[in-house]
Formats: structure tokens, C-alpha cells, sequence
């Protein structure tokens, strides 16, 4: 039945995870695959982490223009628009000036969507569907993140092989992802309900801002404030140099000390077998917590999300071209980080705690992206300097940062542990 939850929330987080994965992710290999050198890569698709950075400073303004309904309409319908505009801009001459200003455009509107889709979640439903709910709403994020890096990776891929060539190949790509996103757009105009009531509050720019410092000083005022920023900026350090790096990787040819596999077979291992075992192993360590506590698992997870690694190692100095092979060492990297990054997650909302949790945990997010963010940007031009068999080498000794971090953190013990 229209506007019954279920109607309207599966394709809202879709429509929410799709242009992430698009934006983050599709875009390296895209720009691989048109010629575009792996310093470059990870230099600019770096600053597209930048809206998720900055987002809890601006998400204060949305409520201040428009009800966030409008909001998601308006970001989706962007975002379809923009998707074909990259696939406009593909087969030019210049086409990475304007596809790389187009992706920033998306990335904004990924961002903005995000607070609204959210907000409105919120909103919509009470606290018992709320909780109802939650599992699906994850779920289908998850598997816009499967059809963005696996599903279109792998339809690129075919299309390479029937069209001759990869330019035609992405273009006709990312017409296909504008059309899904402008079918979502056009459902979710029927099928969003009109839950919100007018807003009666008067909103300036001054209070806002003037909330917004008063909350960001107290979030300073944290106890055990210096260890906790340094865990949330490094723990996942070697995970940010590999984000870029093992996806150009299995692209690169042996020439380049790459894997030289096909753009269908990334799709098939990192978006599809990759992103099942990141979630296998997010699950698993989020049952683990729950029943000793993040003191019990921290230094386990510290080890699921370090020693994995070594995969890539292996890999660069013994290449293979066995699916099976690289798949199922993916697949236990992906498994150890999504085990690992729960440590992660539950001290995030373990260090937001207190007054204004809910902005602090947004502050907490944002220190997370911009931790992903400047790592990655000098990934690629390391990698080019290093070769993939030092670099990855390198990754692997800088897994002490994040042993060193989580060895500095103060928590209370039982703390992720549920109650009996």
C-alpha cells in the first residue's frame, strides 16, 4: 500500500547508498580505465570526501530552507541529472575537467540527501518502526553498494566487450544509473509520504552558528579528548592508502606490477564478493561486542583490521590470475576490516556520549571522513613513487598506527556490551 513504510523506505536507502558507491568508488575505476594516472586519481577523488567531512556543519542549515521531503526530491532528481551529465561528458575531450566537477556536484548532493533521508526516516516513523525497520533500511543500502560496485562494474564490463570500447562502455554506464535514479526520483514523488508539519520556528544563520559553537567547544572539552581524535583519525590509516590502491591494483597490468584483471572480474570480486564479506564481518563483530564488551574484542578487531593486509603484499609479489585466488583473499581482508571497523564504530558513539550526543557523533563522522580523506589523496602519488610491492609493504608496518591508537584510548570496560 502507498506510503506504508515498507513502500518507500527499501528504495530510499537505496537511492541514498547508489550515488556514495558511484561517486567514491566507480569514479576510480572509470578514471583508470580512460587514462587518467593513479596520482591523479587519488588526489582528486580524495577531496570528493570532503561534503561528508564538512556535513555536520551545514546539515543545521537544511531545517532553515524547505522540509527535508523536499529535500530528498530535490537532491535525487540532481543526482539522476548529474549521472547523465557525466555520460554526456565521457567521449569529450576534456572530459575529465567536467566528469571530476560533475562527481563534486553528486558528492554534495550524496551528502545532502544523506541528512535529510535520515532526518525524515526519523520523522516518519515512530520509535517501534523505527527499530522495525532499521534492519531493512540497512540492507538496501547495502545492496545499492553491491549494484554500484559490482552489478554496474560487471555491466561495464560486458558493455566493453559488445561496444568495442571503454568510453562508450562508461557512458552508456552511467545512463543506465541516471535512469535508475530518475525512476526512484519519480516513485518517491507519490510515495514519500507529507509527514512534516510546517515548521513555526524562526531559524537565523547567526543562531544557528552560534549553537553550532557552543556545541563544537564542548565537544573539545571531551575527556580524554587528544587520545580519542587521534583514534578516530588513524586507526583506519591503512585502510585509506589501500582504499584507491587495490582497486588500480587489479586494474594496473604486470607492466605496472598490477593484477591486469578485467573490469567485469573487479566488479565480481571487490563489489560483489569484497562488499558480502564486509558485511559477514560487520555483523559477526557486532554479535561479538554485544555479548563481551569492546575492552574483550578490541585488540581481536585490532588484529582482523591489520593483519589481513598482507593479502595485497602476497599478491604484488606473487601475481596471479586465478579468480578463485584473489577473490577469497579479498574476501578475507574485506571480512577482517568489516570485523575490525566495529571497534571503530561502537567508540564513536561510546566518545559522543553525553550532552549533545547527536551533534557530537556527526563531529565524530566527519573526523572519520576527513581520516579517509587525506590519506587517500597521497595515496596514489606514493604507490607511483613506491611500486605496489613497497607500498603495500609500507600499508602493512603502518598497521602499528593503529594498534598505537586503540593501545591510547580510554573507555569504560563492559561499554558495547548488552544488558542482561
Amino acid at each position: 500500500m502507498q506510503n506504508k513504510p515498507y513502500s518507500w523506505i527499501p528504495t530510499l536507502y537505496f537511492a541514498e547508498g547508489l550515488p556514495y558507491v558511484l561517486v567514491m568508488t566507480l569514479s576510480i575505476l572509470m578514471f583508470k580505465q580512460l587514462g587518467i594516472s593513479n596520482t591523479d586519481i587519488a588526489l582528486y577523488t580524495g577531496w570528493l570526501y570532503l561534503p561528508w567531512v564538512i556535513k555536520p556543519i551545514w546539515s543545521p542549515f537544511i531545517d532553515m530552507f524547505r522540509n527535508k521531503r523536499w529535500w530528498i526530491l530535490l537532491t535525487q532528481f540532481v543526482i539522476a541529472t548529474g549521472l547523465a551529465g557525466i555520460a554526456f561528458f565521457i567521449p569529450t575531450t576534456d572530459f575529465f575537467r567536467w566528469t571530476l566537477a560533475i562527481f563534486w556536484l553528486l558528492a554534495f548532493s550524496s551528502a545532502t540527501h544523506d541528512i535529510s533521508a535520515d532526518g525524515f526516516y526519523l520523522l516518519a516513523l515512530n520509535s517501534g518502526d523505527q527499530s522495525l525497520y532499521v534492519g531493512i533500511r540497512s540492507t538496501f543500502y547495502r545492496i545499492a553498494m553491491i549494484t554500484g560496485e559490482g552489478g554496474m562494474l560487471m555491466v561495464c564490463g560486458f558493455l566493453e566487450k559488445r561496444l568495442g570500447t571503454a568510453v562508450r562502455a562508461w557512458s552508456t554506464t552511467f545512463i543506465i544509473a541516471a535512469v535508475v535514479m530518475l525512476l526512484i526520483a519519480l516513485y518517491h514523488l507519490t510515495a514519500l509520504p507529507r509527514c512534516e508539519k510546517e515548521n513555526t520556528t524562526t531559524y537565523t544563520a547567526r543562531l544557528v552558528w552560534k549553537e553550532l559553537a557552543e556545541t563544537f567547544v564542548s565537544f573539545f572539552r571531551k575527556p580524554y579528548f587528544l587520545s580519542g581524535l587521534l583514534f578516530i583519525l588513524f586507526y583506519r590509516l591503512p585502510e585509506a592508502l589501500l582504499a584507491v590502491s587495490t582497486r588500480l591494483f587489479m586494474i594496473d597490468g604486470a607492466e605496472q606490477g598490477g593484477l591486469g584483471l578485467s573490469t567485469a572480474n573487479v566488479g565480481l570480486i571487490q563489489g560483489t564478493v569484497g562488499v558480502l564479506a564486509l558485511l559477514a564481518g560487520g555483523i559477526l563483530g557486532g554479535i561479538a561486542i554485544s555479548r563481551k564488551g569492546l575492552k574483550y574484542w578490541l585488540w581481536p578487531m585490532v588484529l582482523a583490521i591489520s593483519v589481513p593486509d598482507a593479502a595485497y603484499v602476497f599478491l604484488s609479489f606473487h601475481p596471479s590470475s586465478s579468480i578463485a585466488l584473489i577473490g577469497t583473499l579479498v574476501g578475507i581482508e574485506q571480512f577482517g576490516y568489516g570485523f575490525g571497523f566495529v571497534a571503530y564504530t561502537i567508540f564513536l558513539m561510546y566518545f559522543a556520549r553525553g550532552e549533545h550526543k547527536t551533534s557530537h557523533y556527526a563531529f565524530c563522522t566527519g573526523l572519520m571522513a576527513l581520516g579517509m580523506m587525506l590519506p587517500r589523496m597521497v595515496s596514489g602519488a606514493l604507490q607511483e613513487i613506491l611500486g605496489y610491492r613497497i607500498f603495500f609493504v609500507v600499508v602493512l608496518v603502518l598497521c602499528g598506527v593503529t594498534a598505537l591508537v586503540a593501545w591510547s584510548i580510554h573507555f569504560e570496560p563492559d561499554f558495547g556490551k548488552k544488558e542482561k
